[in-house]
């Protein structure tokens, strides 16, 4: 974790793409009551949105509540006060990956990076490479209860072993290389 905090916790999130609207919310709890998964939140939606406003970054990071967003938008399409709850959420996510916060009782930030080496590597998705990349990184020995499903995409051609990069994967790689310069110089 990092431990210096040079600017408070809003200004940090509002500063993020997709934590712009932070400071919009009024509380109303929407957020919370169009949340399919709020039940499993260690904070509601709405409450996370209020300990960020209150400077809270330690628990906030720390906590799994943001790794549950099933991003399903009903929070943003319901919100009054275009606040876009399911933006923030992701920005958090970044936020807690960049101050190296290891989020409790879930695999998503592990998904999420077999996720971005499988695009990066080919230039899209390669969903037996991805997959394959999270159950080693977390428990190698659940995929085996996967393998009916797993059979049936191969036998149905649905799930190719080998991936195929994208034409202009050198061009894509370069973006990438672009884009890690600005975000390192900002």
């Amino acid at each position: 974790m990092e431990k210096t905090q040079t600017m408070s916790f809003v200004k940090e999130v509002s500063q993020v793409p997709g934590g712009e609207g932070v400071n919009l919310c009024i509380q109303c709890g929407t957020c919370t009551a169009s949340c399919p998964s709020a039940k499993i939140w260690e904070y509601t939606p709405s409450e996370v949105i209020a300990m960020v406003r209150a400077d809270m970054r330690d628990a906030v990071l720390s906590s799994s509540s943001m790794w549950c967003c099933l991003s399903c938008y009903s929070c943003t399409v319901r919100c009054p006060r275009d606040v876009e709850p399911t933006s923030l959420f992701h920005a958090l996510e970044s936020l807690a990956i960049k101050h190296g916060y290891k989020p409790k009782n879930t695999t998503t930030p592990v998904m999420y990076n077999s996720f971005v080496k499988s695009i990066k590597k080919n230039g899209r998705v390669s969903e037996f490479q991805m997959m394959m990349g999270y159950y080693l990184s977390t428990n190698p020995f659940s995929a085996l209860g996967m393998m009916s499903v797993a059979w049936k995409l191969l036998s149905h051609g649905r799930m190719p072993l080998s991936a195929r990069k994208i034409k202009g994967k050198k061009d894509l790689d370069k973006i990438v290389k672009k884009l890690n310069e600005v975000r390192g110089a900002q």
